[in-house]
């Protein structure tokens, strides 16, 4: 089976450096020209025979729309961005004396839930089941997804790597092409 994953370009909130996770917010004007410019400079992969599947929210739509045109999709919940909860939509400068924001940041990052949010083991493990879904049915699919979310699935599938989540992130509109072979996984940037 072939694994897609394309993450969303730039967004207002990513250009500003703001927490966005269950935010749904399209594409800045910057993101856009930079998709454009990334699939004139090297093609993505043909999404021909493809499952294509977006997580619903409007900056991957926006993303699956420039890359390939208006090309019959799924949605899927299961692959939106952790939800930061109160951290949603402000900066590190805006809260790093918040005491809230200071707990949630220091120490296991992957256990400590934002308030009114998802913890990154939450975020993963959503994830990992929808993923499951995904390869239980065998067919090569094509996912247009968060940064957050890519990592989650490629640190699943290559723990022998030893990357954590932040390794694994790629850069907006960037991603990996995956080969789920029965004996063999492999994968390539994009």
């Amino acid at each position: 089976m072939k694994l897609i994953l394309i993450r969303h370009g730039n967004t207002e909130a990513s250009e500003k450096h703001l927490y966005c996770g269950s935010t749904d917010l399209p594409l800045s004007e910057a993101g856009r020209a930079a998709l454009l410019e990334r699939k004139e400079a090297s093609p993505y992969p043909s999404a021909e025979g493809l499952r294509v599947v977006t997580s619903g929210m409007k900056r991957c739509e926006e993303t699956l729309s420039l890359l390939y045109g208006e090309i019959p999709h799924e949605t899927d919940p299961a692959f939106r961005e952790m939800d930061c909860g109160a951290f949603e939509m402000r900066s590190y400068e805006e809260m790093k004396d918040d005491p809230d924001y200071i707990a949630w940041i220091t120490g296991d990052n992957e256990a400590n839930i934002c308030p009114g949010g998802e913890s990154g083991r939450i975020m993963t493990a959503r994830v990992l089941a929808g993923l499951e879904r995904l390869i239980s049915d065998g067919r090569d699919t094509l996912l247009v997804t968060h940064g957050g979310v890519i990592a989650a699935i490629m640190a699943a599938l290559f723990p022998e790597e030893g990357k954590n989540r932040y390794e694994w992130q790629p850069s907006p509109g960037g991603g990996y092409e995956i080969d789920l072979g029965e004996n063999d996984r492999r994968a390539r940037s994009l």
